[in-house]
């Protein structure tokens, strides 16, 4: 009869086991509140795991890939505008023309970033018709929709007599809006050195209305 019982126990456990449930079941409402404390902090430790990472991560890119520059002034309307702020890269960047750019400059504005645009290169030859706002680089007149055009006004003068042929290492630049830019044509800036260029503008991130590549 004994035998019977104890059979009939093996059958009902046969490895012994205690069922999870009924484990869970004998928490106590203090052990309860400390998992849950546990899950919670261990969630928060994740998130807070992640947005490290995600820090670094973008710490890595703009130190390495992409800076942020702030636009200063009117000299690239209609293209850029007073406080727009951009995303500039100079991974493995060579300056051509047509390139906005931002550099520093060390006889002006206290190496404060400057954006222009690059109007020509080392070797290229610039010429100038300040009565008909056209830019010749190597003979070629530039198409430019870009720049801010006054009708009936000549475009500003230059401290430097043309043609002008561009030195090596070195850039010539411009803004957009002509008759409010110091640029290249003035001797506080003239040619800049390429060694100055903080890279090519990308993308134009703030304000959020008018965010998109730049041209």
């Amino acid at each position: 009869m004994q035998n019977h019982e104890n059979n009939e126990k093996d059958y009902e456990n046969p490895l012994g086991q205690t069922d999870e449930t009924e484990e869970e079941e004998l928490l106590t409402p203090e052990e309860e509140a400390a998992a849950r404390t546990r899950s919670a902090a261990k969630e928060i430790f994740e998130w807070v795991e992640l947005f490290a990472y995600s820090v670094t991560i973008v710490i890595i890119l703009f130190t390495f890939l992409c800076r942020i520059a702030v636009v200063s002034g009117p000299s690239m309307e209609k293209t850029l505008f007073d406080k727009e702020v951009l995303l500039v890269s100079d991974l493995f960047y060579e300056p051509k023309q047509g390139d906005v750019i931002v550099f520093q400059s060390n006889t002006i504005l206290d190496n404060e970033a400057i954006v222009k645009r690059v109007i020509a290169t080392e070797g290229q030859t610039v010429d100038i018709d300040f009565e008909n706002w056209i830019v010749y680089v190597d003979g070629k007149a530039l198409e430019e929709p870009y720049i801010n055009f006054e009708a009936g006004r000549y475009m500003n003068g230059s401290d430097y007599t043309y043609p002008l042929t561009v030195e090596e290492g070195k850039i010539f630049v411009m803004g957009d809006n002509r008759n409010h830019s110091t640029d290249s044509r003035d001797d506080r800036i003239g040619m800049v050195d390429t060694r100055y260029v903080l890279g090519r503008v990308l993308v134009r991130i703030l304000p959020i209305g008018t965010f998109g590549l730049i041209d």
